[in-house]
């Protein structure tokens, strides 16, 4: 059952982006839409069975190489089964409205097969999420952490006869990569100092790592620390945090599937994801969540002031996202990855109906996205009013609870 989750989005991408003169458009359309809809389905039954023991299911033997000897297997515990749920359901859904989104596209030819390859590029994203969400190793999770920064390329550059929309991918996937050479850093020096980028293995030589000093550019560092600080600037960059958040905004450029897809549920919240999923090495490492702490306190009252000021409908939404990514870094810094992971688990869900509620909108109004320009909607397009009511009430629900996270850990 976990294989079918993790390769149906694989094998509608596939045959979707290659065979879609085979099967037509529609067909592409509604294969990869129903085994998108077919994972979600077992993911929420693997959800709901979960009996809390973690399971290791082999895929294959992937690397053989000295002392370096790893299987490509999927890690089903707690976390991950969370993120699956997450991943799939917000996905299948998006599948579902680009149905109607994209009918009527007036930046393509109706002879270019443009649908074909949207619904391709959103399965072949989500298959990368899913590799990173299952993955049992670093090597693992590392292959579709850049896997999601491919995706994004193609997604947020789909437009890609707009010079904006090709500036903003290409932005998108360097600045990304600042980020992600961290990340590479800290693997290294995992495999390093541990001989092992199995998690198990990870997590077990912690204590030690604690308590070794590692040379690393000018000085000596704790090692804990250090290589808890180099993994979370790779979070930086797909979390969107400050330095290097500037790509999310510019990130709108694609359709407003993508910005509900990528930009609120599920790529922006891999950085949360590897912070908790690497939470036995990060308590060793008080610095490095003090400054997690720090920089996401800051981001989150950064991004939402700015988000303030704002005139695009998608841009105030991605400023808000930023910010809400933040929460998440501060709660996880204070060690309450419970508390990071729900705010994840339902930020996902009302942050995604806030963009396509903003999708529907910007079709009602003729492609405008200025909200200058708005007013009075409510009686025109009243269910996309209350749908982005909910949304708001959930937001507001969400500022309530982490008002008493905040109180609870002052010792108010």
């Amino acid at each position: 059952m976990e294989k079918i989750i993790l390769f149906a989005p694989l094998v509608g991408a596939i045959i979707g982006g290659f065979g879609w003169r085979v099967i037509g458009e529609k067909g592409a359309q509604v294969l990869t839409t129903g085994l998108l809809f077919l994972a979600c389905i077992l993911s929420w039954i693997v959800f709901l069975g979960f009996d809390g023991q973690t399971q290791h299911i082999e895929i294959l033997r992937w690397i053989e190489s000295g002392s370096l000897s790893t299987d490509w297997s999927i890690r089903l515990d707690r976390l991950t089964a969370i993120m699956l749920i997450v991943v799939t359901t917000v996905s299948a859904l998006v599948h579902l409205y680009s149905f109607g989104y994209m009918a009527h596209d007036d930046n393509w030819t109706h002879d270019e097969p443009y649908r074909a390859r949207f619904f391709a590029y959103l399965s072949f994203f989500t298959f990368a999420m899913l590799m990173l969400v299952t993955s049992d190793n670093l090597v693992q999770m590392f292959f579709g952490w850049e896997g999601v920064g491919v995706a994004s390329y193609l997604l947020i550059g789909f437009y890609y006869k707009k010079p904006s929309a090709n500036a903003a991918a290409i932005k998108a996937f360097v600045v990304n990569r600042v980020g992600d050479f961290g990340f590479a850093l800290g693997i290294f020096g995992l495999f390093y100092l541990t001989d092992s980028i199995v998690f198990n293995d990870v997590f077990a030589a912690a204590p030690a790592l604690a308590e070794t000093q590692l040379h690393f550019l000018w000085t000596e560092w704790n090692a804990a620390n250090l290589l808890a600080f180099l993994l979370f600037v790779g979070a930086m960059g797909k979390s969107a945090q400050l330095i290097l958040h500037t790509w999310l905004p510019d990130a709108m450029e694609g359709p407003t599937p993508v910005s509900a897809l990528i930009h609120a549920a599920t790529m922006v919240t891999a950085g949360v994801f590897l912070v908790c999923r690497m939470s036995p090495l990060m308590e060793y490492a008080p610095e490095a969540m003090a400054f997690v702490t720090f920089l996401g306190a800051t981001t989150a009252f950064f991004a939402a002031t700015v988000g303030l000021v704002q005139n695009d409908i998608k841009r105030v939404i991605a400023y808000s996202t930023c910010s809400q990514l933040g929460y998440m870094f501060v709660a996880a810094g204070v060690g309450v990855y419970s508390v990071a992971m729900f705010h994840l688990f339902t930020h996902a869900f009302f942050k995604a109906m806030l963009f396509l509620g903003a999708g529907s909108v910007i079709h009602a109004m003729h492609h405008e996205q200025d909200m200058r320009n708005y007013g009075g909607l409510r009686k025109k397009i009243p269910y996309t009013y209350w749908a982005m009511m909910i949304g708001t009430l959930a937001i507001t629900g969400g500022w309530l609870s982490r008002r008493c996270l905040h109180l609870s850990i002052a010792g108010v």
